[in-house]
């Protein structure tokens, strides 16, 4: 194992923050004020998103979980004190529990002015916020092999970001809503099975060729090769509360990926599952979070996903000290404990019946653990 290298899984991470007016939780168009002052200080890494009431940051390429813990806080700290200085306040959460579509602008952009253009009320109600995390890869050709085998453990990560449980001024009855909001639009979920780089790239190429896209970005599944970086991009969760969360999940996505590379470096393999049975297991995460069943596909049966997800745990156990990251997975074992962001939301409304106490909480974890 000496001579595997595992610096090459670097990460990047990436948030969308709800911007909050502090007195009513409301969701509240910035003008891309955030932004704007955002930019001065960080450059980059903060953008505009479609909805107004939306803000995107990234991180650098992060050579390991430290550093990518410590850029999301600076970030975070960054984002939020800006907007205390023009009198709003942040959130991040899947869904806002209340705030309405209908009401919220639209940036104006070409390419958003284009996308809802083209999806109509798809793109207008997709007022939802996600986290992306990637971990970087030697070669195309590799992570093409990394995210095919990835996927199973897509339901089981998911689970534990869930963080959605409101839409529209109601409880769903799901722990996360987003993805079912996210799944109006095409190309997205669970992808299929590629047998090499080129397969995925001639499917791409069609697609362009065709007209369905412009361009490789406008494919939204939850895990992707990236179409501009040499990574494997996951994108099937909620935003979480914390900081710690999102390095938490960003710590196991990274170690999913140095494990499966260490298995094929012993030229061993992990079993293939269909796109239809990961979807079985992706439905139950997103309608139960950790309190449900996933299935075993190697079993054929039912098993307790807190369960699963210490099998995962354990799975990736003997390279997590190389890419230094047991401290941050440890806080997997919290999340397990505490609930998910969901969870959490839920108890708030359950105590209170009241979704502007559960804006109020979840503007509160925002820098909590920072």
């Amino acid at each position: 194992m000496a001579n595997l290298n595992f610096k090459q899984f670097t990460l990047g991470v990436e948030e969308e923050y709800m911007v909050l007016d502090p007195q009513t939780f409301e969701l509240k168009s910035h003008e891309q004020k955030i932004v704007t002052e955002g930019q001065k200080i960080i450059r980059d890494k903060v953008k505009a998103e479609m909805h107004q009431a939306v803000v995107e940051v990234g991180t650098d390429i992060c050579e390991n979980i430290d550093v990518a813990y410590n850029d999301v806080s600076v970030l975070r700290k960054t984002i939020a004190g800006i907007a205390s200085e023009l009198g709003l306040a942040m959130g991040a959460s899947g869904t806002h529990p209340f705030s309405l579509w209908e009401s919220q602008l639209i940036t104006d952009n070409v390419r958003y002015h284009e996308i809802v253009d083209e999806m109509q009320d798809a793109a207008r109600s997709n007022l939802i916020f996600g986290l992306h995390v990637h971990v970087g890869m030697e070669n195309r050709k590799m992570a093409i092999h990394i995210a095919n085998s990835a996927r199973y453990f897509l339901p089981h990560v998911f689970a534990l970001s869930t963080n959605s449980p409101f839409w529209e001024d109601r409880d769903t009855g799901f722990k996360s809503f987003r993805t079912k909001v996210f799944d109006k639009f095409p190309r997205t979920g669970i992808p299929d099975y590629f047998e090499s780089i080129e397969a995925y790239d001639n499917y791409v190429n069609l697609l362009i060729k065709t007209n369905c896209i412009d361009n490789a970005k406008k494919i939204w599944w939850d895990l992707r090769v990236h179409p501009f970086f040499n990574t494997v991009e996951f994108r099937v969760c909620d935003v979480t509360l914390t900081v710690d969360e999102t390095i938490a999940i960003a710590a196991l996505f990274q170690a999913i990926c140095a494990k499966l590379y260490k298995l094929r470096m012993e030229n061993l393999n992990f079993i293939q599952y269909s796109r239809a049975l990961v979807n079985e297991n992706k439905w139950r995460a997103s309608r139960y979070g950790l309190d449900g069943r996933l299935i075993d596909f190697g079993k054929e049966e039912e098993v307790n996903t807190r369960v699963l997800v210490y099998e995962l745990l354990d799975f990736v156990d003997d390279i997590v000290d190389q890419l230094g990251s047991r401290h941050r997975l440890a806080l997997v074992q919290k999340i397990i404990e505490n609930g998910t962001g969901a969870d959490r939301q839920l108890a708030v409304y359950n105590n209170t019946q009241s979704l502007q106490s559960v804006v109020q909480y979840i503007n509160s974890q925002f820098l909590a653990d920072l």
